[in-house]
């Protein structure tokens, strides 16, 4: 991979750990001291829980991408520490999709109460995406994991 490329890459990957990191320094301090008098906080807590629970596999699975991107730069990437990267990535996106599953009901009571539909599909555009995420990674690991035991047999042939 070109150095420009690869460079590119990991300040997205950067970039991407921003907006996540706000929103829980940030973001959802000012949410929870806005929303605590307009919800109960049976709805209010768990919610935010959930959402900084998903912050932890979130931030693991850029720490991976991250990692998988420099075995890719110093032309490892066809070695089972990329497989290895790929199945964190893969577990990290399927807990974050069960962890906002478990968080519709919560959603749902909030935007309820306050007729906002939009948060359900929020919700759930996140659930999704992530679910998206971990299959790819599924895929492109079962891909590689073959890719490698191929060129293993030619190296012994050979």
């Amino acid at each position: 991979m070109e150095w420009g490329t690869a460079l590119f890459l990991k300040v997205t990957v950067f970039l991407l750990a921003i907006p996540i990191l706000a929103l829980c320094v940030v973001g959802l301090p000012i949410f929870a001291k806005g929303a605590a008098d307009l919800y109960s906080a049976y709805w209010l807590y768990p919610l935010l829980a959930i959402i900084y629970a998903a912050a932890i596999p979130y931030f693991i699975a850029l720490f991976q991408a991250w990692k998988l991107l420099s075995y890719i730069d110093k032309n490892q990437a066809f070695t089972d520490l990329s497989v290895e990267a790929l199945k964190k990535i893969k577990s990290c996106g399927f807990t974050i999709s069960i962890l906002f599953t478990a968080a519709m009901p919560f959603v749902y009571f909030i935007a309820d109460e306050d007729d906002a539909p939009g948060a359900i599909v929020l919700g759930m555009v996140v659930m999704f995406a992530s679910f998206v995420i971990a299959v790819f990674a599924a895929v492109l690991q079962k891909l590689l994991k073959q890719a490698i035991d191929i060129k293993s047999e030619n190296d012994l042939t050979v």
